[in-house]
């Protein structure tokens, strides 16, 4: 896997450049309607303030583009100088004079030059596929054309759930039909020697979104092209949710050396996004200081692109295996709120503290049979004659920490392949999150198959970088197919503990959910907010959640308008779109069930269609 920063070609945007070395370029989408223009230029002056260094704003049509090219007057005038990017769909003939008016120029290759989806299942000859290409080359050409003669940059902009009834007639909604989309247009940039371009793979699924970006790396590779990359989780979210979900996704790529350029997608204030999107980018930059410290070794069957789960035994029938990705928190059950979900075992030093309802962690120390059969001991080897108590444990489970200073030691592999019990903490200490790949692939390549929980610590006392250093690191373990746990520790040597044990068990089962390796929660599916929304989104978001978060089981879509849904809620088992001003429509998956709802009604006649499809509790 790639440790590095990806080397791209530079592409100017306003006079802003991404990609090319420079440092990963922070930007955002306003919400207020671009007609306004007043009200947008007071939006965009407040985003460029928290620090945003591109903003884009919705075009629905040439109207919309216009009002963009006075946006960007009143802000040159007023000394803002930040770069305007008009966000087009299905209208052409805004995609030109935008490229006239604005710095850059969002695309999406679904619906610039295709009709609108209709989610038919279509058969095409391999003749009539090419006459398809042939025509998105000619639809291409005047835009392009434009583009170089006004220095405007472009954006090939790609979402799951709008790709083309073309494009779902041979790849289907999957991350090689969103990379298929891109390279059909990328090939006639590059053939008629067009570079300023961007390209973004987004989904609100992060397994899906990771995936389509691999692909695409792996795919422009192979055809000799260098384009940078925009990443962003769609459709991420609110609060504390929104921001794992965005940490997973996109710091798993850039701690992968992928990414010139991010947007976190949240259902909030755009100039909200800023801070969050800084802090994550500083992280990532600060771990790229220490990356190359670590080369991790391949197992044979390990591919970036489309990795599989490592192969792990089952031990006890509750870690490994089949088993879903375990969580272990430090602490006792009586310090845990009643609302949050239970972690599957506490390590504790107070043994007198444990009881028969939930399992234990112990120091090994402390540990003995006579403590019951939920009661499990943690080793930390370091000398030949603390393996041999490893070895000779009969613990159901035996937990073993290994640091990283005893990572390459080669008799580690032979100590716990002779514990057939044994699940390994891998502590990764102050070191880079790939030492623990390295770790992994080091046991697959010794044939050793015991499961591995990830245990990462962190001294942080901002408890708004936490969850980002936590999704993006255990991200690009989990989603390159590492790990069977989580075990997330606060590290403070002065002082108590800053986050306690909740907000720990919380953010572990939320980077499990994000990496849809485990659900313990409603999966809220809420697009960000534009121009396009056609209701007060963040309100809304907040009811649809106080009336469904006890639906585990489900994901329900929050869309702003038709663009976002029914498309691009992707998955989701039901969703709430915006369908007029005041009007709702509701769909059960992809199906339009009820239109045009006046939104006073609209949760309620949720709620009833969800129990007549049989899925309430």
């Amino acid at each position: 896997m790639n440790t590095g920063r990806r080397e791209t070609i530079a592409v100017s945007c306003g006079g802003v450049t991404i990609g090319g070395g420079a440092r990963i370029k922070v930007q955002t989408m306003t919400n207020t309607a671009t007609d306004n223009v007043p009200e947008s230029v007071e939006q965009c002056l407040r985003c460029a303030e928290a620090g945003a260094e591109l903003v884009r704003l919705t075009a629905q049509g040439v109207h919309q583009a216009e009002s963009i090219g006075r946006i960007r007057e009143s802000l040159r005038e007023r000394g803002c100088t930040v770069p305007l990017v008009a966000d087009i769909h299905f209208n052409r003939n805004a995609a030109m004079k935008a490229a006239e008016l604005c710095d850059g120029v969002r695309i999406n290759p679904g619906n610039f030059a295709d009709p609108a989806r209709s989610f038919k299942q279509l058969e095409y000859t391999d003749e009539e596929y090419a006459a398809e290409l042939a025509r998105i080359r000619e639809a291409l050409l005047p835009f392009i054309k434009i583009c170089r003669e006004h220095g405007t940059a472009v954006r090939l902009g790609v979402n799951h759930g709008s790709l083309s009834d073309r494009i779902m007639s041979r790849y289907g909604n999957t991350a090689a039909g969103m990379v298929e989309s891109v390279m059909e247009y990328l090939r006639v940039f590059v053939a008629e020697g067009f570079d300023q371009v961007v390209i973004s793979m987004k989904a609100s699924n992060v397994v899906v979104m990771v995936e389509s970006v691999r692909r695409l790396v792996a795919a422009m590779d192979a055809e000799g092209m260098h384009f940078p990359l925009h990443l962003g989780v769609t459709e991420a979210g609110f609060g504390e949710d929104g921001r794992v979900k965005s940490a997973v996704g996109i710091g798993a790529l850039l701690l992968q050396g992928l990414g010139d350029t991010i947007r976190v997608s949240l259902s909030e204030d755009p100039e909200l996004e800023i801070p969050v999107a800084q802090k994550l980018v500083d992280y990532v930059h600060h771990a790229q200081t220490y990356h190359n410290v670590i080369s991790p070794a391949t197992r044979p069957d390990f591919t970036s692109q489309t990795p599989t789960r490592r192969q792990t035994r089952c031990v006890a029938g509750l870690v490994g295996g089949n088993c879903q990705p375990v969580v272990i928190a430090s602490g006792l059950p009586s310090q845990l709120s009643a609302d949050t979900v239970p972690p599957d075992f506490f390590f504790t030093r107070r043994v007198e503290d444990i009881d028969a309802d939930h399992r234990f962690i112990v120091p090994a120390d402390r540990w003995n049979e006579s403590l019951g059969d939920n009661v499990y001991p943690k080793f930390t080897p370091k000398v030949d004659d603390d393996w041999e108590e490893v070895v000779v444990c009969r613990a159901p489970i035996v937990f073993v920490r290994i640091t990283v200073d005893t990572y390459r030691d080669s008799r580690v592999m032979d100590y716990i392949r002779l514990q057939p019990r044994a699940v390994v903490l891998v502590d990764r200490l102050n070191s880079d999150v790939l030492s623990q790949m390295e770790f992994m692939q080091r046991m697959s390549a010794a044939e050793v198959n015991a499961p591995v929980v990830l245990l990462n610590n962190y001294a942080t006392d901002d408890a708004d970088k936490l969850p980002l250093e936590a999704g993006a690191d255990c991200g690009l373990l989990l989603l390159s197919g590492f790990g069977d746990g989580l075990w997330l520790r606060e590290f403070r040597l002065l002082s108590p503990p800053l986050f306690g044990i909740d907000m720990m068990v919380r953010l572990s089962f939320a980077i499990l959910q994000a990496a849809r390796l485990r659900t313990t929660a409603t999966e809220f599916i809420s697009c960000p907010s534009c121009g396009r929304t056609l209701f007060d989104l963040q309100s809304t978001v907040k009811e649809v959640k106080a009336a469904t978060s006890h639906l585990t089981h489900l994901k329900i879509a929050v869309m702003g308008c038709v663009v976002n849904g029914p498309g691009e809620m992707a998955d989701a088992d039901y969703g709430y779109v915006g369908a007029a001003p005041g009007r709702v429509s509701l769909y059960h998956g992809k199906q339009l069930v009820e239109a045009n709802i006046p939104t006073a009604e609209a949760i309620p006649r949720l709620i009833a269609l969800i129990k007549q499809c049989g899925d309430w509790i």
